[in-house]
């Protein structure tokens, strides 16, 4: 017989944005050894079109959208991706990544794994944070080489 668990979706404890930014109780999830996050698409130093596919890889860990436990508790190893465009310093890694700037640190609290940018000409540089069902990064984070694309 397979186990079942009871999936909940938490809103009630998160904000108008789906972020609970003042998580003072959040336990930070452990990241399993070797777990690691990486742009698949476009690759490192490539030239693009304006509009670019942008595809997420995760390794040792699984895609859980945010807000989604098991009975209440965290699911081990999961969390969803987060997609820093031209970002120069890391956000915080001890609290929820920041939804003021969504042009800049992207949320797929949904799950996904894929997304579509439309990018004026030049320079960017692109880079992936997974983090926990309350958006706040793993410890140690699993954080992504920053990439630069043209």
């Amino acid at each position: 017989m397979v186990p079942a668990f009871l999936l909940t979706v938490n809103l009630s404890a998160m904000g108008a944005e789906g972020h609970d930014h003042d998580a003072v109780d959040h336990k930070v999830q452990k990241s399993p050894k070797g777990a690691r996050s990486y742009v698949v698409l476009p690759r490192d130093g490539r030239t693009v079109k304006r509009k670019v596919k942008v595809v997420f890889g995760i390794q040792g860990m699984g895609v859980c959208p945010a807000g989604v436990t098991a009975s209440g508790e965290p699911i081990p190893d999961t969390g969803h991706h987060h997609l820093l465009v031209d970002v120069d310093k890391l956000p915080s890694m001890k609290m929820p990544l920041p939804a003021d700037q969504p042009e800049k640190i992207m949320h797929f609290g949904k799950g996904q794994t894929e997304t579509v940018l439309e990018l004026t000409p030049g320079k960017h540089t692109l880079q992936l944070i997974f983090a926990d069902y309350a958006h706040v990064p793993h410890d140690p984070p699993v954080i992504s080489k920053k990439i630069t694309i043209n």
